[in-house]
């Protein structure tokens, strides 16, 4: 069993201790200023070179080692969701409207230990690790902030390796595993613009709610009739608004949805889709429309193969710990990918179920089991990676 697993495993106290103080004073995103400074102190510490402000409340801290080398990345997310907690548990939130209900105070926990750890082991590592505690994860851009900060230089990284604790996974398994894991996620916010009338006469109005009722209906078939079958996307509307009285035609709707897909040609077309079907229903009703792309909220996280393997060779270090699992990759985003598509590397999903709730529930947990799995599979990561000098004697 790699020595990290021991020493990673008798932090559990720690971890728990850590998780559950951030748990029990989550912040959203880029409002991170309490965990930034807890983390930032921790560092600072560990005599780690620090500097906070990246990205608003970003924090980065560097782990020289003991001589010249690769740089690895290892990213932590340490923001809160605007979710009212339903727990009886002693550190459930006391912050009303807001907490953890995604794993990332775990995440943040996992980042001070692996902190701890490297910090111990410096002469073990040719080159160096930069420790990135990200803002804003949670669909507000915080990699990107970051990475407009210039967290992606001086130096700039070889590798990149970050995880999340997931709930879909039992403890003890991990998925670690090349190519597309996490789609990318783009926003839109679509108009249909008609002519108010009475609702008695129609006929002199353009019902926008009518022909918005045909527009989400035929949405729908550009996945099943647009899309190789075998290929993926997922395009939901998830809002719509428009009308005022009962009686009275509305004169717009208002609808928003997302775009979901790991491939960008794929993406492309979709987009394509909704342009022609929207136009054509609208054209049909004499309305018009106003579509607005909201942005992507993250591109799609794809696993670069040298950098999982690395990944996995960690994992199955670490004897009994880990499993590595087999997963279906999954339609939801993670901002992760930004890193990603700028640094070879590979983010894992960590289990740390099961649990009764999933993520982004009011009652969300996970077994706090799976902090020292985290922090020692990112500190065999980045030893393995930086394992020998560049001119070694």
């Amino acid at each position: 069993m790699s020595d990290f697993c021991t020493q990673a495993d008798a932090m559990l106290a720690q971890l728990i201790a850590w998780r559950r103080d951030f748990h029990q004073h989550p912040e959203l995103g880029f409002q991170e200023t309490r965990t930034s400074s807890i983390v930032a102190g921790h560092l600072n510490d560990l005599g780690i070179e620090v500097q906070q402000g990246v990205g608003r409340t970003g924090v980065v801290g560097i782990v020289d080692g003991a001589g010249d080398g690769p740089t690895v990345l290892l990213r932590f997310d340490m923001d809160a969701l605007p979710i009212q907690e339903i727990s009886d548990a002693p550190y459930r939130s006391q912050h009303a409207g807001v907490m953890h209900a995604c794993g990332h105070d775990g995440h943040t926990a996992i980042g001070l230990g692996v902190a701890t750890l490297l910090s111990r082991q410096r002469q073990r590592l040719f080159g160096r690790v930069k420790l990135i505690f990200q803002p804003a994860e949670e669909g507000l851009g915080g990699a990107m902030a970051m990475i407009q900060d210039g967290v992606l230089q001086q130096p700039a990284p070889d590798y990149a390796f970050g995880l999340h604790l997931w709930n879909q996974l039992a403890f003890g398994q991990v998925a670690i595993q090349a190519g597309p894991l996490l789609a990318a996620a783009d926003e839109f916010s679509l108009t249909i613009i008609g002519r108010g009338s009475h609702g008695a006469m129609p006929h002199e109005g353009i019902d926008a709610v009518v022909v918005a009722a045909q527009v989400v209906m035929a949405l729908q078939t550009i996945v099943s009739r647009l899309v190789d079958p075998t290929e993926t996307a997922v395009l939901t509307i998830g809002t719509i608004h428009g009308g005022q009285a009962f009686n009275v035609l509305a004169g717009d709707v208002t609808m928003t949805g997302t775009v979901r897909t790991f491939d960008a040609n794929i993406r492309q077309q979709v987009w394509q889709g909704i342009e022609t079907l929207v136009h054509g229903i609208c054209q049909a009703y004499g309305a018009t429309f106003a579509l607005q792309q909201a942005g992507c909220a993250a591109p799609a996280t794809v696993n670069d193969p040298r950098a999982t393997a690395t990944m996995r060779q960690a994992a199955q270090a670490l004897a009994d710990a880990t499993q590595v699992t087999p997963i279906k990759p999954l339609m939801i985003a993670e901002d992760m990918s930004e890193f990603l598509q700028r640094v070879p590397g590979c983010f894992a999903l960590l289990g740390a179920g099961p649990h009764p709730h999933p993520h982004h529930n009011a009652g969300f947990d996970f077994d706090e089991r799976a902090l020292p799995v985290g922090v020692a599979l990112l500190c065999e990561t980045a030893a393995l990676v930086l394992s020998q000098p560049v001119n070694p004697g």
